[in-house]
């Protein structure tokens, strides 16, 4: 189990939403992103698992660019 953040951010950096912010099991997850009220344009999301509560103390951080075209 490990701590998850999932944030989508706009391409300034602003925060839009965070989806996920809690412990979860390891495996695979799927998270539901109402996009109808953003404009659309390229965002960012990032997600993070694990942090100071971990037994090493890593965080393991990826963000990766999306497309939102209405």
């Amino acid at each position: 189990r490990q701590f998850v953040t999932l944030k989508v951010y706009d391409v300034l950096g602003n925060e839009v939403t965070t989806l996920i912010n809690e412990e979860k099991p390891a495996g695979e997850h799927e998270v539901i992103f109402d996009a109808t009220e953003l404009p659309s344009g390229v965002y960012f999301y990032q997600l993070r698992i694990g942090g100071p509560e971990t037994s090493s103390g890593q965080k393991n951080i990826q963000t990766k660019k999306m497309v939102y075209l209405k």
